[in-house]
């Protein structure tokens, strides 16, 4: 027994001496020390020697157990203290190596205006309205007063679905579909993606943004219409612009109108951006024609209303002084930077 006990002994040591992982000696622990361990099978069968040698193999086999446990408790400390040693060296971070630069993003120019713009008519009392953009015919033409083979169709070729239905050529169908609920009295601004079959050139995109407005009440006039769009145009440009509306056609509104303001860039002088004019067109507007509110399903003698709608590309590039409409989709980061 003594023979076994020094075997074990030394065999241990040994082992634990050349031990590279925790896992191998937590192993060993339990074969030698553990319940069924091969020190526990020698103190269980103490009982098999003469009475008178008991007590100095007892003393031995405590002898060699704490030896072992110490040998254990030394090599784990020290192997744990090389594997974290390991991971803070695997882990170090080399401050003098440059940082990872993170580009922080900005807002598209069109998000910028489209958010001004909302913003503006928001604090004039106005709420958002929405709508699809797959419209039918009858939303898209004939409730706004274009019936079928009417001119003004052509002036508004478009996209059209194996089913018939048609990418709104505006944002004039959310108006429709606002006046039909009968909610009285409405006013709105629609703002939101539109589609025209136009080639792609420096000012024209099949893809391009309105937004619209609209105002239906009892005894509402082409005052009340020139009124909040030059409030809007003070909004936006500045408290010395001035506004003027030149006759215009649009077969939903009647009298009708496109209105320009002044020159935010030169102040009415004349620049290269409204073209030495002095003025640069915003928007087209006037009183919805008494066919549509008909056609909506609201009284024409009792109620009148007014509607607007601009092109945000425009006023984007006259913001900006960009030249080439197509820069704002080419997501070129040399481009956006500037904004």
């Amino acid at each position: 027994m003594h023979d076994r006990l020094e075997k074990i002994k030394n065999s241990t040591e040994e082992f634990l001496k050349n031990a590279t992982e925790l896992k191998g000696i937590e192993e060993l622990k339990v074969k030698v020390l553990g319940k069924k361990g091969e020190l526990t099978e020698m103190l269980k069968s103490m009982g098999s020697l003469p009475k008178e040698e008991r007590p100095a193999m007892g003393q031995l086999v405590n002898d060699v157990r704490i030896f072992i446990e110490e040998k254990f408790d030394y090599y784990t400390r020290n192997l744990s203290k090389k594997a974290r040693e390991m991971q803070i060296k695997a882990e170090k971070i080399d401050v003098s190596i440059p940082g990872k630069k993170f580009e922080i993003g900005s807002k598209h120019p069109m998000t910028i205006v489209i958010d001004e713009l909302k913003n503006i008519f928001i604090g004039m009392g106005y709420s958002i309205a929405e709508g699809p953009e797959v419209e039918t015919n009858y939303y898209n033409f004939e409730a706004l007063n274009v019936p079928e083979n009417h001119p003004a169709k052509d002036e508004q070729d478009t996209f059209y679905t194996t089913c018939g239905h048609v990418l709104r050529t505006q944002t004039s169908p959310v108006q429709v579909r606002i006046m039909e609920k009968g909610e009285l009295p409405i006013k709105i601004i629609a703002p939101g993606k539109v589609y025209r079959s136009d080639e792609l050139d420096p000012t024209h995109s099949p893809v391009f943004h309105q937004l619209e407005g609209l105002v239906v009440d009892e005894g509402i006039t082409m005052g009340d219409l020139k009124g909040a769009l030059e409030v809007f145009a003070k909004e936006l440009f500045g408290d010395e612009t001035k506004v003027r509306f030149r006759p215009h056609y649009f077969p939903f509104t009647e009298p009708s109108a496109e209105m320009d303001a002044t020159c935010f860039a030169c102040k009415g002088s004349g620049c290269r951006v409204c073209k030495d004019s002095g003025w640069i067109e915003l928007l087209g507007c006037g009183m919805v024609h008494p066919n549509v509110l008909e056609m909506s399903g609201i009284d024409s003698k009792k109620y009148s209303g007014f509607a607007f709608g601009m092109g945000l590309e425009r006023v984007a590039m006259q913001r900006y002084g960009i030249t080439d409409i197509r820069l704002l989709y080419e997501n070129d980061i040399r481009f956006l930077k500037n904004f």
